[in-house]
């Protein structure tokens, strides 16, 4: 038995240092994802690739990857690559229960049959721009300008072994930016971690836990005060009490009011509280 344990320890230790420093742990360049990649393909190639940009990983890889991400996600919020890894290796139950739960919803049903994709090349971002000033599309494309942002941004996913649920994260990545401009708030590490908080109590995937309790770590003492008085209250009943937004199919709503929308969807708006 000991001897069992020796052989395959370097082995597993190897693959852990490999995925850990592929992870950023080892807090490597984000392009390091490319060599975790060609790492993963080469210790998996037995397995069925489902979609495109499918990476299929064993249970001990999944652990190893989940880890090493979080430790990269804690060190630094912004390492988009390592919160989408981390999302994917530990959503499968969530993920589970937001499908469940949109095929109880007419509009759900429809989104998971049509499945609808958001980016630049899909959605005409210059006729939203020529939308009512009122309209939930002007509000969005006025959204991604004030922030210098684009809808085309997103992580591919990679690591979820289910090709519906690989849509369904696809799809809580995509509507991001719908949510912050229907709660009209920016891309701040303070609004992010409010934001982070709505998907974590509709969604509830792990990785927005971990954003929601970690996040504030990084705030200053009155970025943490005014959260915690005046958000966080305000966030546990508001995104209890809305429909859940994985239900939405925002894109046929984008001529209408966007007041008329946030009345629909029972969406209480956030406290006008600014941050430092």
């Amino acid at each position: 038995m000991y001897r069992l344990v020796s052989r395959s320890l370097p082995r597993k230790t190897n693959i852990i240092r490999q995925f850990c420093t592929a992870s950023g742990v080892g807090y490597q360049h984000e392009n390091q994802f490319t060599q975790t990649e060609e790492y993963v393909h080469d210790q998996t190639e037995h397995k069925k690739i489902l979609y495109n940009h499918h990476i299929p990983i064993t249970k001990f890889q999944r652990t190893a990857l989940a880890i090493g991400s979080a430790f990269a996600s804690l060190h630094n919020p912004r390492r988009h690559v390592m919160i989408a890894d981390l999302g994917e290796t530990t959503g499968h139950f969530a993920l589970e229960r937001l499908r469940s739960n949109m095929n109880m919803d007419s509009s759900g049903r429809q989104i998971l049959r049509e499945r609808p994709k958001i980016n630049s090349s899909i959605i005409d971002l210059n006729r939203l721009r020529n939308f009512p000033a009122e309209s939930f599309g002007r509000a969005y494309v006025e959204f991604l300008d004030s922030n210098e942002i684009t809808p085309d941004s997103r992580m591919p996913v990679r690591f979820v072994d289910d090709e519906e649920l690989a849509y369904v994260m696809t799809r809580y990545r995509e509507i991001h930016d719908f949510i912050h401009t229907l709660l009209g708030l920016s891309i701040s590490v303070p609004n992010e971690i409010v934001v982070k908080w709505f998907e974590m109590i509709q969604t509830g995937l792990p990785m927005c836990m971990l954003g929601s309790f970690f996040g504030p770590l990084k705030l200053s003492f009155g970025d943490n005060f005014i959260l915690t008085r005046y958000y966080i209250p305000w966030v546990l009943k508001a995104a209890s009490k809305a429909k859940p937004v994985m239900n939405v199919y925002f894109e046929k709503h984008f001529d209408q009011p966007v007041d008329v929308l946030r009345q629909e969807l029972n969406l209480v708006m956030p406290p006008i509280v600014p941050f430092e």
